[in-house]
């Protein structure tokens, strides 16, 4: 099956200011990150869809989502590979891997080795990047 094939989604910043709330224009489009259990969907058990706030893009899905005991909303795997990308994050005093939204480069979390199985894999996300769609 042929891989559907996405155009970037690119806006001027102040159209993103204008869109977007405080909280979720500081994270996704500065690379912020909200305080531990203030963001939201952290500890939303319903299911569903996690979607790109900037973009609509389908990112994580509720059955890969479980409780990381972090405060952030944390999945196993991404919906699909391509629905991500990841990029070298030196900030902090430490090398980690961010993970941004292939689509519209918005600012997501970051991906940690230390999740369960069947990836081994931690999607630490803020929910200011995130909307749900209940299932």
């Amino acid at each position: 099956m042929a891989q559907e094939r996405r155009l970037k989604v690119e806006k001027p910043d102040e159209e993103w200011r204008r869109l977007l709330t405080r909280e979720q224009y500081h994270v996704t489009r500065k690379h912020g990150t909200e305080r531990a259990f203030t963001g939201p969907y952290w500890d939303n058990k319903r299911p569903g869809l996690y979607r790109c706030v900037c973009c609509g893009r389908a990112l994580f899905d509720s059955e890969t989502k479980y409780d990381s005991g972090t405060g952030w909303p944390s999945f196993y795997a991404p919906v699909e590979a391509a629905a991500v990308s990841l990029h070298e994050d030196r900030s902090w005093f430490s090398v980690r891997t961010e993970v941004r939204c292939a689509d519209c480069d918005a600012h997501l979390g970051h991906v940690f080795e230390d999740g369960p199985q069947p990836t081994g894999l931690r999607y630490c996300i803020n929910g200011h990047a995130l909307n749900f769609e209940e299932r």
